[in-house]
C-alpha cells in the first residue's frame, strides 16, 4: 500500500509546503514542528490499520464501552533527520517503545556513495509492528537497509514506512525489495541531482532542522 497526501484534499500538505518553502525553513524551529506535524498526522493515519479490541471502561457515573490498541507499534527513526517525526509519531502512540538506526552516506572514490549503517538501539521486535520514519527517501536505499536489518534480525510483524518527501526512484526501490511494506508519503518528486537529492524536495531535512554538517 502507498499513501500519498498530495492527492488528497488534507492539513498536511499545508506542513509540506511550509517545508519546502526556503522562507519558512530559515526558521529551524518551525521546520522541525511541521516534521513532527507530519509524523502525528500519519501515526493517527497508520493508527486506522491496527488491531483494537473492546474493553469496558469505568467512569463516575457508570460503565462504557470503550475500544484500545492491542499492541502499540514500535516507532523507529534514522538519525538524525528523522528524530521531528519521530516525535510526532510518539505523540500518538504514547506508550510505544523506540527504535534508533545509525545510518549515513559515506562516499568512496570516484564521488559516489555507499549507505553504511553502524548502530541498530532496539527493543523487543519479534511479531511487533514497526513504523519507520525518515523525512527523505530519495534512492531509498538506506531505507531498504534498515528495513532488511530489522525485517531479518528481529522478526518483525508488519512495517510502516514514513517519509516527508520521496522520489519516484526511492519508491521503486523500496517497492521492490520490500513488497509488504506500507508506503505513507506527504509527497512524490520525479526528479533526483546526479549527488540523489529530491528535486524539487526540499534540501537536507537534518541540516534544515539541526544545523549544518562539517
Amino acid at each position: 500500500m502507498i499513501v500519498d497526501i498530495s492527492k488528497t484534499s488534507c492539513i498536511a500538505n499545508t506542513y509540506i509546503a511550509e517545508l519546502r518553502d526556503e522562507i519558512i525553513q530559515k526558521d529551524s524551529m518551525r521546520f522541525r514542528k511541521n516534521l513532527e506535524r507530519i509524523g502525528a498526522y500519519f501515526g493517527h493515519e497508520i493508527s486506522k490499520h491496527l488491531t483494537y479490541k473492546n474493553i469496558e471502561t469505568t467512569t463516575p457515573l457508570g460503565i462504557a464501552n470503550s475500544s484500545v490498541l492491542v499492541q502499540q507499534p514500535v516507532i523507529a527513526t534514522i538519525l538524525r533527520a528523522g528524530l521531528p517525526m519521530h516525535q510526532g509519531l510518539l505523540s500518538v502512540f504514547d506508550k510505544a517503545e523506540s527504535a534508533f538506526i545509525t545510518a549515513y552516506r559515506k562516499v568512496v572514490k570516484g564521488g559516489d556513495f555507499i549507505i553504511q549503517m553502524e548502530h541498530i538501539s532496539a527493543p523487543e521486535l519479534e511479531g511487533k509492528t514497526v513504523i519507520l520514519a525518515d523525512p527523505m527517501l530519495a534512492t531509498g536505499l538506506s531505507m531498504v537497509l534498515c528495513a532488511k536489518e530489522l525485517i531479518n534480525e528481529y522478526k518483525i510483524e508488519k512495517l510502516h514506512i514514513v517519509s516527508a518527501i520521496a522520489s519516484t526512484e526511492g519508491v521503486k526501490h523500496v517497492r521492490a525489495n520490500l513488497p509488504k511494506a506500507h508506503l505513507w508519503l506527504g509527497a512524490i518528486d520525479d526528479e533526483m541531482t546526479t549527488k540523489a537529492y529530491i528535486v524539487p524536495g526540499l534540501g537536507d531535512a537534518g541540516d534544515l532542522a539541526f544545523g549544518a554538517k562539517k
